[in-house]
């Protein structure tokens, strides 16, 4: 009786472990941090671009993509941003969009100044490097 349970016992270890072997196997999801510092509307294009093209690649339910912006790039991610509509599509999209708190204090803006749906993180460069100690490409068009 012993022996029996036992040989059940490890025929469904040996179930498990084929089941769970494709799952284990699985690619984890690939994370993309796009550094935007600056104000210049061509970066942005080509910014907003990048990540449409990363998401066509691998596929927008595959790959984890954060715009990051600090500095002179604060402008683009105004309400009344020339880009607005732009920073809409790529939120519909699935990326994120994040504006550095420390680049607000010092530029004294508000997130009644901001495009209503960007999120907020306290330091931008931190956030950048905290993403590629975990692995993250970083990317600076």
């Amino acid at each position: 009786m012993i022996r029996r349970t036992f040989i059940h016992f490890l025929a469904a270890c040996a179930v498990f472990a084929l089941g769970a072997a494709p799952a284990l196997a699985q690619k984890a999801k690939q994370g993309v941090v796009i550094q935007v510092s600056d104000g210049d509307p061509k970066s942005w294009n080509q910014a907003l671009n990048v990540i449409k093209n990363v998401q066509t690649e691998y596929g927008k339910d595959n790959v984890a993509i954060e715009l990051v912006v600090f500095g002179y790039g604060s402008g683009m991610l105004k309400f009344d941003s020339p880009l607005a509509n732009r920073i809409d599509d790529t939120l519909a999209g699935g990326a994120q969009v994040l504006m550095c708190e420390n680049t607000m204090k010092g530029q004294k803006l508000t997130n009644a100044d901001m495009h209503p749906k960007i999120g907020y993180v306290k330091a931008g460069v931190i956030e950048i490097i905290e993403k590629s100690r975990q692995g993250w490409t970083v990317v600076r068009p």
